[in-house]
């Protein structure tokens, strides 16, 4: 009987923080017409006369300053996830890693798939929340990458696993050890996304940015909206760790370009939480399942530095689930459930 395939997906890391690396991985990133989803010239023009050029130089010192002898945290951490998972599941089962930008490829570890003869692959994009942006995108590359094979085996996506029980239980236990209820307030900070790009998720083009907090209950008309999921996510590590609604907020980082996205900018939440005096602060990061430089330094570093700076003393991230034992679970559970997954929901198959 053949194997089975799992194909783990991450975002991306340059090779190095060189600059001209850095500069690699931007424009490969960049110019996805997923990422910055305009005129295909005007991206380009954008990408790479505006953006590349300015943000290269400043962006490799942010990798200098987190890499490691192991290289740059998302892979190390993704790599173990690939090998633990891989002893989790055993010898029925053949799992590959790779980035939708940069080393390792998604076409490197299909072909890995492919030449193994694997009988299915499942393709989990690591993004517990779905986003054009990011799932989207590894789906879209895949499906282009395998529809000239001759033969096709079985593949099935993970759309997302917001609401995942173990994820969020993974998430709660890690927490525990900062005590939450010491903290004056806990922040959710997901990734950022335009706004524009939450509309075009919107099918009916009559429900999203609509009223004021559409996006704070998760329901059918949302379902697919980064900013829903993200919010019903941040719900539930609260509920688990039982967080009272006012002593937490959802807010969103790493904003790019002058077009509005989604709000509110954590960036924004601190000086305000500053404002009222608060002094210490939890921050959890969800939209991530490996610690990055949106984590390790954007959080722990730039988000404290301008805490500090307001007069707050204490901004605590929250390590993001790496290779926590409940996590490597979660993803043993995700694979081998048999039901079609949508939306994060198990439907049983009929």
């Amino acid at each position: 009987m053949s194997k089975k395939g799992v194909l783990l997906v991450n975002l991306g890391t340059p090779d190095s923080p060189s600059v001209a690396n850095v500069r690699k991985y931007l424009n490969e990133f960049l110019m996805d017409k997923r990422v910055i989803d305009i005129n295909p010239v005007l991206r380009a023009l954008l990408v790479r006369g505006i953006i590349v050029p300015f943000r290269a130089p400043k962006s490799a010192k942010l990798y200098k300053a987190i890499w490691t002898e192991k290289g740059s945290p998302l892979l190390f951490h993704s790599v173990r996830q690939q090998e633990l998972l891989q002893q989790a599941l055993g010898k029925d089962y053949q799992v590959e890693l790779a980035m939708r930008y940069q080393s390792p490829s998604i076409e490197s570890a299909l072909l890995r798939l492919k030449a193994s003869g694997v009988g299915s692959i499942k393709v989990i994009p690591l993004f517990p929340q779905y986003a054009s942006a990011s799932t989207g995108s590894v789906m879209d590359k895949v499906m282009e990458l395998v529809k000239n094979w001759l033969t096709i085996p079985n593949i099935s996506f993970v759309n997302s696993f917001h609401d995942n029980e173990l994820m969020i239980e993974t998430f709660a236990e890690i927490a525990k050890n900062y005590q939450p209820a010491s903290f004056d307030h806990i922040l959710f900070s997901f990734h950022g996304l335009p706004q524009r790009q939450l509309r075009k998720s919107d099918h009916t083009g009559k429900y999203c940015l609509q009223a004021k907090n559409c996006c704070s209950r998760l329901s059918n008309a949302n379902q697919f909206c980064y900013s829903a999921q993200s919010h019903h996510t941040a719900r539930l590590i609260a509920k688990k760790l039982s967080i009272p609604e006012d002593n937490y907020t959802v807010c969103f980082q790493s904003r790019l370009g002058n077009d509005p996205w989604v709000k509110p900018y954590t960036s924004e939440i601190i000086e305000e939480l500053a404002k009222k005096g608060a002094k210490r602060l939890l921050v959890f990061c969800p939209a991530f399942v490996a610690d990055c430089l949106e984590t390790v330094y954007e959080v722990s570093v730039e988000y404290f530095d301008e805490f500090k700076a307001l007069g707050g003393e204490e901004v605590q991230l929250v390590e993001s689930l790496n290779d926590h034992p409940i996590w490597i679970k979660a993803l043993e559970k995700i694979v081998r459930e048999e039901s079609i997954v949508s939306n994060g929901a198990e439907v049983p198959n009929s």
